[in-house]
């Protein structure tokens, strides 16, 4: 009871069905040019815009994007690591969803009471580097709000609010990595309040 399990995008994109068999995608002629300017695959950029609200920004050959649930990211979550050749995932359609039934599940096999949270890797605008960013949650708090408590000097707080469930994926994908088929990570013995985040 109370441990936090990080589960990578990747396998629940997989066991949903978030998979899509580049063969089978026939490109745009919007497509066919954001391929040939970026040096990109015309059916990846293809299902790239298919899984997006809007463009927010191409330069240096990524595709920065507004995702149809929400995020920002490059090239819509769009991914072909970790995945048989000739197929890319996408994100889940609704990765809180995910979560919930996931944590569900182990509640029902188990009897325990979890949080669970689906991470992804993202990047950081003007920073170089990848990080684990929470893409689903459920049974925790997305944030850890301190407005309104003191500081170590008795000042209050007025805009401290850190996003807990983001620096538990980071630390999960320390065990994690990327290419050491450990999807999955179990945090223990991290204090948190149980509730319904998202």
């Amino acid at each position: 009871d109370g441990d936090v399990v990080v589960v990578s995008q990747k396998i629940i994109s997989k066991q949903e069905g978030r998979m899509v068999k580049l063969s089978s995608v026939i490109p745009s002629l919007l497509s066919n040019g954001i391929a040939s300017e970026y040096d990109k695959d015309p059916k990846l950029v293809e299902i790239i815009l298919s899984e997006s609200k809007r463009i927010v920004r191409m330069e240096n050959g990524v595709i920065i994007v507004e995702t149809n649930g929400g995020f920002i990211c490059a090239n819509a979550g769009v991914d072909e690591s970790n995945v048989t050749s000739g197929y890319a995932t996408l994100l889940p359609k609704d990765p809180d969803d995910s979560a919930t039934k996931l944590r569900e599940a182990i509640l029902e096999k188990t009897g325990k009471q979890v949080a669970v949270i689906i991470s992804d890797t993202f990047g950081r605008p003007f920073r170089l580097g990848q990080t684990e960013f929470a893409i689903g949650v459920s049974g925790i708090d997305s944030i850890l709000d301190y407005e309104g408590t003191k500081d170590t000097f008795g000042k209050i707080l007025r805009v401290t609010a850190i996003a807990i469930v983001d620096e538990l994926c980071c630390a999960a994908e320390l065990v994690q990595g990327k290419a050491t088929k450990t999807p999955i990570a179990i945090i223990r013995n991290y204090k948190y309040s149980p509730n319904d985040g998202s």
